[in-house]
C-alpha cells in the first residue's frame, strides 16, 4: 500500500475520501503539476511549485500554504513512498461546497492530493524516436494554465492511441501549438523552432529546460509558430515534457521526418539535457 499527500498530513492510501461535491471532481475546478523524481532527487522542483502557484493565481485559487511548506511535504512524501525514479503528481481543487457554478461563498478549504509513482525513464523512445499524428485543437483559450480540464488533451491523446501513434500534435487551423500532453519543437535549417508561450500552449518546465540547453549548445532559437506543411518539411521534430524529456518524433501521420532518422541537434539537445540531471543521480 503507498501513501497519499492529503492537505497536510501523509496517510494510508484508502484513507484518503474524496466528497462527491469536491469541485475538482465536479467541475474540474483546480490546478495541478507532475515533478520528475531521478533515484530519489525531485527535479526542478522550484519551477514547477512556483507554476503550481501562477496557475491558481489565474484562477483565483489561494493556496492555503507557502511554498516552502508545500515543498516540505512533496519532500516527506518521496523519503515516505521512497521512490526511486518516477513522478510526483500533485493537484488542489477549489475545495467541497454545495454545487454552483460560481465560487462557493464563505470559508471553504482547498483540497490537496498528491502522490508517487515509480517510473523507468522511456529511453527507447529517446534512442529511436516515436511516431506523431495531426489532431485539432478543441481545448480552451487558457492553456498556459495547468488546470484540471483536461478532456480536450484526453480526446487528443486516445485519438492518437488510436492510430498507434505517441502523442497526437496540436493545431488551431494551420498553426501547430503543442502536442497532447508536450510541446513541440522543430528544427530547421540549424534554428530552434517553437510555439511561443501565450495562451495557446502551457510553457512547459522542461521546454525551459531545452531552451537553456540550446543556448548552451549554440543552437539559435525562435518562439515562433509554424504551420503543420512546415512541421513536416522541419529537419528534426521532437516534443518536451517532465516525463517525455527530450524524445524525438520520426513520422507524423506516416510521413517521415528526415527520412526517419533521429537528428544531430536533437541528439545534442539530448546529451545536453542530460548533463542537468546530477551526475550521482543519473539512471540508465
Amino acid at each position: 500500500m503507498g501513501y497519499t499527500l492529503w492537505n497536510d498530513k501523509i496517510v494510508n492510501d484508502d484513507e484518503v475520501v474524496i466528497s462527491k461535491e469536491d469541485r475538482g471532481y465536479q467541475f474540474g475546478d483546480g490546478v495541478y503539476e507532475v515533478i520528475k523524481v531521478y533515484n530519489g532527487e525531485m527535479f526542478t522542483i522550484d519551477e514547477h511549485i512556483d507554476r503550481l502557484y501562477l496557475s491558481a493565481d489565474k484562477i483565483k485559487l489561494t493556496i492555503p500554504m507557502t511554498k516552502d511548506k508545500l515543498h516540505k511535504l512533496i519532500h516527506e512524501l518521496v523519503e515516505k513512498d521512497q521512490l526511486g525514479t518516477g513522478h510526483i503528481y500533485l493537484q488542489f481543487t477549489r475545495g467541497t461546497s454545495p454545487r454552483v457554478h460560481n465560487f462557493p461563498v464563505g470559508d471553504i478549504q482547498p483540497v490537496l492530493t498528491a502522490y508517487t509513482k515509480e517510473n523507468a525513464r522511456p529511453l527507447e523512445n529517446f534512442e529511436k524516436g516515436v511516431k506523431a499524428t495531426f489532431v485539432e485543437d478543441i481545448r480552451w483559450l487558457r492553456c498556459d494554465i495547468k488546470s484540471l480540464n483536461l478532456l480536450g488533451a484526453v480526446l487528443a491523446k486516445q485519438e492518437a492511441v488510436e492510430k498507434g501513434c505517441y502523442e497526437a500534435i496540436l493545431h488551431r487551423g494551420d498553426v501547430v501549438t503543442e502536442g497532447s500532453s508536450t510541446n513541440v519543437f522543430g528544427i530547421k535549417d540549424g534554428v530552434l523552432y517553437t510555439h511561443p508561450a501565450n495562451n495557446f500552449i502551457l510553457k512547459g518546465i522542461t521546454r525551459t529546460v531545452v531552451l537553456e540547453c540550446a543556448n548552451e549548445i549554440g543552437l539559435p532559437v525562435k518562439e515562433e509558430a509554424f504551420t503543420k506543411a512546415e512541421t513536416l518539411e522541419m529537419d528534426e521534430v521532437f516534443v518536451t515534457s517532465t516525463t517525455s524529456e527530450v524524445t524525438p518524433v520520426i513520422s507524423i501521420d506516416d510521413v517521415k521526418i528526415a527520412e526517419g532518422k533521429v537528428g544531430e541537434w536533437t541528439r545534442k539537445l539530448q546529451a545536453q539535457f542530460e548533463t542537468k540531471i546530477p551526475k550521482s543521480l543519473q539512471v540508465k
